[in-house]
């Protein structure tokens, strides 16, 4: 498929305010539909090419890719497609836990009717899904943005939307099979349960969660530790590492 095929045509409606946002946009889709994969190196000279467009917007567009974190920038090799290492998802779900946890008891606090209905409307989707897998990491990511958007800080919101890009975009390429990624979608619900006020602890509600999609999630964080014991959890043992 051509780059540029998914912006043939715009509507005055749809044209960006900037050819920098509009090739930033369309490289992100392009990526998270697969166009692209983790580890890819994204060729600033062919891209512009494609899009028929001078270098300079590319490299601001990669640019403004790299302040998201959905690509990394290699000292004298270039701009690449964000690819995690295990140690890498697990470093950033240390510091999700506690972020996300504050953005569920602020969001629980201040939850709207409207709110509820749109976070309900998402569950009910990701429960019935039979899609492209890349339209449940939309809906995965949907669901938790409107939580973070409710906790009302958008420091704290635009700090998790910051710090979960890549692992969404990591998680949205991986290889597993259908049913997996249904299953993973069926367990929301509690989360939604929670924010709109029932019972569990927040901090419990959210691992457990976690721990659908990723081993030990909390392997870089002070839950690591346990109850007060010590924990080597930069070089853990190796029955811990899945």
């Amino acid at each position: 498929m051509p780059l540029n095929s998914a912006v043939a045509e715009p509507s005055e409606a749809a044209t960006p305010s900037t050819l920098r946002t509009h090739l930033a946009r369309t490289l992100r889709a392009q990526i998270l539909g697969g166009r692209f994969r983790p580890g890819d190196r994204l060729n600033e000279s062919q891209i512009a090419r494609e899009f028929n467009v001078s270098r300079i917007p590319v490299r601001e567009a990669l640019s403004l890719l790299q302040e998201q974190g959905l690509v990394r920038n290699y000292e004298r090799r270039g701009m690449f497609v964000m690819q995690l290492s295990a140690d890498e998802v697990q470093q950033i779900n240390s510091l999700r836990i506690v972020l996300e946890v504050e953005a569920m008891r602020l969001a629980r606090a201040r939850m709207t009717a409207d709110a509820l209905t749109e976070l309900t409307d998402l569950v009910e989707q990701m429960e019935a899904w039979d899609g492209p897998l890349i339209d449940a990491a939309a809906l995965d990511r949907r669901f938790h943005a409107v939580i973070w958007r409710r906790a009302g800080n958008p420091y704290l919101e635009r700090t998790l939307d910051s710090l979960t890009i890549s692992l969404f975009a990591h998680k949205a390429l991986e290889h597993v099979s259908r049913e997996i990624r249904r299953w993973r979608l069926n367990h929301h619900r509690t989360l939604l349960d929670y924010v709109a006020g029932g019972d569990g602890d927040p901090q419990h509600v959210l691992l457990t969660h976690l721990r659908m999609a990723y081993t030990d999630p909390e392997r870089f964080s002070s839950l690591a530790l346990g109850d007060g014991g010590r924990r080597d959890i930069l070089h853990p043992a190796p029955e811990s590492i899945a």
